[in-house]
């Protein structure tokens, strides 16, 4: 179970690792106002969603403890994530706020994921 477990949890960080990076690379775009959201941003947070409830349910499965209130909040600020990224896919500029906002959102699920013991 703990291969699966970490399987998973590498699955996961490559999902971050589509968002926060497609995110970056339109960081000089979001300056000039210019700046959409790529399709890499929109599978990183639907591979964050997958491997996220899997990695609850493994963990659970597997009788560790799973901190539910942390797992609330980061399963919250995903789907406000997925659900702008979603909706904005097709536009050819998104708004700087808007933009930074899911910049923000995404690197806030980072550190929470970390700092949150």
């Amino acid at each position: 179970m703990d291969v699966l477990i970490h399987l998973f949890v590498g699955l996961h960080i490559i999902g971050i690792a589509a968002l926060l990076g497609g995110f970056l690379t339109q960081m000089k775009a979001m300056g000039r106002g210019t700046a959409r959201f790529v399709p890499g941003m929109l599978h990183g947070a639907a591979t964050m969603l997958v491997t996220g409830v899997a990695l609850v349910g493994l963990n659970q499965a597997d009788g560790h403890h799973v901190n539910n209130l942390k797992i609330g909040v980061k399963l919250a600020l995903l789907i406000v994530i997925l659900g702008l990224v979603y909706v904005k896919r097709d536009e050819e500029r998104v708004d700087k706020g808007l933009f930074a906002l899911v910049g923000a959102l995404t690197t806030a699920n980072v550190f929470i994921a970390v700092l949150w013991t």
